[in-house]
């Protein structure tokens, strides 16, 4: 019996000590939604799981979803065979191809029922594929190639080269929600992932500005949120109409803190939201002193508008560059750099206030007279939508 099996190797929650089932169970049932329109066996064994039974023109994919699943640590595409000294040689010469180039075999046996240990097993599988492939040489410390063998409980081995890393983290889900204030740019789809990749269920928020802002820029900021369901799983995206705050901002409000005060406004409808959701956190992609909006003194002054809930700021020391190299390994770089305006770029003053004064910011604000119907307005005006993985 030989077959090809995906072999899954979690990480962090291996230090969990007592609570290591809660989180293992997350992490499976994550697995298994990602599985669930492939006809598979998913198999549990201590330590290790396994995607079997599976077609195998199917295991590029499912190598693919598999990597997006936070708390996997890495994987292996294997073959699967009885253990018994002749199976491993032939399989071990499997993975070996006829070129000349240097080797070693490692094995790893936690079956112990087994009259060789692993360092022997190792060394005969070794003299048995040296003898095949005339052009190889042993090297136990550089090799070219390393053919890996392990020899689990039950009379079963598994034989293969390459690991593969994972998205490592933390299973979503065990970590709370968490509202995202997503933008169309770079940030804030970066630091939605960086949080779920912390285990957190995400929702999310995005400011449209119709008829300023386009259907467009609407669209893109939907298919962000499509990407980041790839890993964080189901997204219920609201999209709250800011037009007549933004106008409001601009008719009543000093130039230079119509920033300050927009983003006030926005993380208090942001936590609004998020309570009436079942969030415990916002999520922003701020990063310090990226932008005038995100200096020290202006998040202290943004931070002033959040009544009860934290604000978590997953990005804030990293640089541009950084985040846009993550932007690219995730998927949602060119999205982010498609050159549709959100409401951020509406209205925007020449030469916003670096350091505001949280005294002037409330002044300014409460200029705004009718601001709580505003708010209420655009609250009950919110456009809902869910967005669930696609296969």
């Amino acid at each position: 019996m030989k077959s090809k099996v995906i072999m899954l190797r979690f990480g962090e929650i291996f230090l969990k000590g007592r609570n290591k089932s809660f989180f293992e169970k997350l992490l499976i049932d994550n697995i298994k939604a990602k599985l669930e329109d492939v006809q598979c066996e998913f198999v549990r064994t201590q330590n290790r799981y396994y995607i079997e039974n599976y077609d195998e023109s199917l295991t590029g994919e499912l190598v693919s979803r598999m990597k997006k699943v936070f708390g996997l640590h890495s994987l292996s595409v294997a073959t699967k065979v009885e253990t018994n000294y002749d199976a491993l040689n032939e399989t071990a010469l499997e993975y070996a191809p006829d070129v000349e180039t240097t080797f070693r075999i490692t094995v790893n046996r936690a079956d112990k029922s087994l009259d060789k240990n692993s360092a022997q097993i190792a060394a005969d599988v070794g003299a048995y594929v040296l003898g095949k492939r005339k052009g190889y040489k042993v090297d136990l410390h550089k090799p070219n190639i390393e053919i890996k063998i392990d020899i689990r409980e039950k009379g079963y081995s598994y034989v293969f080269r390459d690991i593969e890393m994972c998205a490592q983290g933390m299973p979503v889900g065990c970590s709370g929600s968490g509202m995202l204030l997503l933008s169309g740019g770079f940030d804030s789809p970066v630091a939605g992932y960086r949080m779920a990749r912390r285990g957190m269920n995400l929702c999310a928020i995005h400011y449209h500005s119709f008829p300023y802002t386009s259907e467009q820029a609407k669209q893109k900021v939907v298919d962000l949120a499509q990407v980041l369901t790839g890993y964080a799983g189901a997204i219920k995206l609201f999209i709250v109409p800011f037009t007549q705050i933004q106008f409001a901002i601009h008719e009543k409000c000093r130039p230079d803190y119509m920033i300050t005060i927009m983003r006030r406004i926005m993380i208090d409808i942001a936590e609004k939201v998020a309570v009436a959701n079942g969030c415990g956190a916002l999520i922003t992609g701020e990063s310090l002193g990226q932008v005038a909006s995100q200096t020290l003194q202006s998040l202290t002054v943004t931070n002033d508008a959040v009544n009860a809930l934290p604000v978590f700021r997953p990005l804030i020391g990293m640089d541009k560059y950084e985040i846009m190299k993550t932007a690219e390994e995730i998927g949602t770089y060119k999205l982010s750099e498609l050159p549709y305006q959100d409401c951020c770029t509406v209205f925007l003053p020449k030469n916003p206030v670096i350091k505001p004064s949280l005294e002037i910011a409330k002044k300014e604000q409460a200029k705004i007279e009718n601001l709580e119907a505003l708010v209420n307005e655009a609250i009950s005006n919110v456009e809902t939508v869910v967005l669930k993985p696609i296969s």
